[in-house]
């Protein structure tokens, strides 16, 4: 079987939405130190290998809001889609604690087949399925652990990340905080965006409607709990949307 390092999920949909999940799969691919990065199968499975329970919920998205979505197929301890390509921690060789075997000694040529192979063709597929519509708005959705190791438990919920462009989170934050039930980060539990990131390449150098949301993965480890979030946001992003429109 071909590898293919992004998977397009509802692909012929025509709504101005773009779902993107940049970290939706803990994949090894073959031709990356035999198809392992030299971690036990329980540090594959958290957090520093992929946002656990992003894909579903993006998934779910796609379906509920008629939109096209792109899902990574490669951890991101293979490479960092959402990283500039000259970022430094494009490949990591730590993470939380945790040395990545397979990294550890890679150099210059890895990263090249990594980006040739996995990251750009990636983000091509994200610029083709942006540039179908003029009124394309990207929605990232990513999760997070609750608790980065020998750090404080993290006490939201969900969080909406921006940088400059506020547009569309703005208006999404407030109608999250008027649900009672939800303790809500605003450019938390991490702070705005990287230069050079997958929103900063496809959405703020286009100016095109974006947020990037980022849910606590203890809370989306199900199919159940993935729908449930999904169809929680797909009509806060719709009300969100027609209040910048």
């Amino acid at each position: 079987m071909t590898y293919e390092p992004f998977e397009i999920v509802n692909g012929a949909a025509q709504s101005r939405w773009l779902i993107t999940c940049d970290h939706a799969a803990n994949t090894v691919p073959p031709f990356v130190n035999d198809g392992h990065l030299g971690l036990a199968a329980g540090d594959m499975n958290r957090h520093i290998a992929y946002d656990v329970g992003a894909a579903g919920v993006a998934r779910a998205l796609a379906r509920l809001l008629n939109a096209p979505a792109v899902l990574s197929n490669f951890s991101r301890l293979v490479i960092d889609p959402n990283r500039g390509e000259d970022d430094p921690t494009l490949l990591m060789k730590l993470y939380d604690g945790t040395i990545i075997p397979a990294n550890r000694h890679a150099g210059p040529d890895a990263l090249h087949e990594r980006l040739t192979r996995c990251y750009r063709p990636y983000h091509d597929a994200i610029a083709q399925l942006a540039a179908r519509r003029d009124d394309t708005v990207i929605v990232s959705i990513h999760s997070y652990t609750r608790q980065l190791q020998g750090r404080p438990p993290r006490p939201w919920h969900i969080g909406i990340l921006y940088a400059a462009d506020t547009r569309f989170s703005k208006p999404l934050l407030d109608l999250l905080r008027a649900e009672p039930d939800l303790c809500v980060g605003e450019n938390e539990p991490y702070g705005g965006h990287l230069p050079g990131d997958a929103i900063a390449r496809h959405a703020i150098a286009h100016q095109r409607h974006n947020t990037l949301i980022e849910i606590r993965n203890d809370l989306i480890e199900t199919d159940e709990a993935q729908n449930a979030w999904a169809a929680r946001l797909a009509p806060l992003l719709t009300r969100a949307l027609a209040h910048v429109d």
